[in-house]
């Protein structure tokens, strides 16, 4: 039975300039200045300069200033249907033990490491439509430094969306990622281990050995990477010999097919470039933004009195002089509109770091990081005003000079938690013992979680056995077993 039913959604639309503010507070320190160069390029009516006149007279015919008006109409637009809160990564303890999709947006400074341009080459020797090559060009960028793609296929689409304004299904970022899983080396786009393990796999020559293997990869990788040998070798029916060769298959493989480019990339890594510098003078922390490669910009004189002459002689104007107006109105329309984005950049990154400064002063002072506070994206959105998206998009890929070092923004973000005199922490505080702790173990009898529960509670940190799990695998260490040394 067909029933009809009338629905009133009310939604709102990002203008294009909204969307303009939006990309460039996600654009790190290096690449504003080649958008802005890219920009003044392309924008004949946009120029190098100090603007002297102000510009306040407005471009638009109705007279109105579509600069920070459209920017407050963002700040009011929840960005939830563009980048699920989900998405962002739990932040970690330090830069070097961040997770995969950490590594990825904080190296956005560098300008294309060797594994990305060796992809994107094989890549442009495949047959392929317009589209499907954009998307694996994309499925790319998105690739780590140790050859993983770490992100979900619908967030990749969201993003991909959101930059270019154009509609992707899912299945077409699929075909994408199948695609990149092709290229050499193997394993390359891999999702997780497993998968990077079984696309090696399937891409050598056949034989039982190698069956054997995706097998076991495919059906018993749990088991194992627990090392349960004698359930798996049970479930497979197979021999302790055939076992023994599918796994010295295996072990041939390369976990991180990306790594053989890390030490190039190292050694050529590009110098990073702090979007934001911290100094104290004299007893007082002072703050700015790294612009200095960022040039003025300014209205094209030439292009504003054109259009002026233009608007002044409306009753002799011909077609070709109506379409010569609405090119000039439509340049400086652009240009306005990108020097307006590019102010608001420069003041929501402002006014987004001096509230992290403020919440984390004592840091700031002594570069003593057992001074961190707990803090997350929500309490510098109360503070400031923005939208928890845009506090993401800001401390996405910037860094920070101060006197103790260059940080990422993400570093002074935390959970929280109390301990047994009720005080607030940090979960910095805790993975900073649980390392100490790690790292100074007897490797012939690691320390179970268990222990280490103990032992935080002996200190003063109240936590469960599966809290600490979490917080070891987000310091990248393995359980004990797999820690053990002969």
């Amino acid at each position: 039975m067909l029933k009809q039913s009338l629905q009133q959604r009310l939604q709102q639309k990002l203008s294009p300039q909204q969307i303009q503010v939006i990309r460039l507070l996600e654009v790190p320190a290096l690449e504003m200045e080649e958008k802005v160069k890219q920009e003044i390029e392309e924008n004949p009516a946009l120029e190098e300069g100090e603007d002297i006149s102000s510009q306040e007279d407005s471009l638009s015919e109705d007279g109105n200033d579509n600069g920070q008006d459209d920017f407050q109409d963002y700040e009011d637009f929840s960005l939830g249907d563009y980048k699920n809160e989900d998405d962002i990564p739990d932040y970690k303890l330090h830069l070097v033990n961040s997770n995969d999709d950490e590594k990825k947006d904080e190296t956005g400074y560098a300008s294309g490491s060797s594994l990305h341009e060796y992809l994107t080459e094989q890549l442009h020797l495949k047959t392929l439509d317009k589209k499907t090559e954009e998307l694996a060009e994309y499925v790319i960028g998105n690739i780590d430094q140790d050859g993983y793609l770490r992100r979900e296929v619908e967030s990749m689409v969201d993003d991909y969306s959101f930059q270019q304004g154009i509609q992707v299904e899912d299945k077409e970022m699929e075909q994408a990622v199948k695609t990149v899983q092709k290229l050499e080396p193997a394993g390359v786009g891999a999702t997780n281990l497993q998968e990077c393990l079984v696309l090696q796999l399937k891409k050598k020559k056949t034989n039982s050995h190698i069956t054997l293997a995706i097998n076991i990869l495919e059906n018993s990788f749990e088991d194992f990477s627990k090392r349960h040998y004698d359930k798996i070798i049970k479930r497979q029916s197979v021999t302790e010999a055939e076992f023994k060769d599918a796994v010295a298959e295996i072990i041939k493989l390369n976990p991180k097919p990306g790594s053989s480019w890390v030490s190039v990339l190292e050694e050529n890594s590009v110098q990073l470039v702090p979007d934001f510098i911290l100094e104290n003078q004299e007893g007082e922390l002072i703050l700015s933004l790294n612009n200095k490669n960022i040039p003025e910009l300014r209205i094209n004189r030439n292009y504003s009195d054109m259009l002026e002459e233009y608007t002044n002689n409306k009753s002799n104007q011909s077609k070709e002089m109506k379409d010569a107006v609405m090119f000039v109105k439509q340049k400086l329309d652009s240009a306005k509109w990108f020097i307006n984005a590019v102010k608001q950049r420069q003041e929501t990154l402002q006014r987004t770091m001096q509230a992290i400064i403020k919440r984390q002063k004592d840091f700031f002072w002594e570069g003593d990081e057992t001074k961190l506070r707990p803090m997350i994206l929500k309490d510098i959105s109360d503070d400031t005003g923005y939208d928890i998206s845009t506090i993401s998009r800001v401390s996405n890929s910037k860094f920070i000079q101060t006197d103790f070092g260059i940080y990422p923004l993400k570093y002074f973000f935390s959970e929280t938690m109390q301990n047994d005199q009720g005080e607030e922490i940090s979960t910095m505080e805790i993975k900073t013992i649980l390392q100490e702790c790690i790292n100074a173990e007897d490797k012939r009898d690691p320390l179970t979680d268990d222990k280490l529960a103990e032992i935080l509670k002996e200190k003063g940190y109240i936590i469960a056995r599966r809290t600490v799990a979490k917080y070891r695998e987000q310091l990248n260490f393995p359980v004990s077993r797999l820690r053990k040394e002969i």
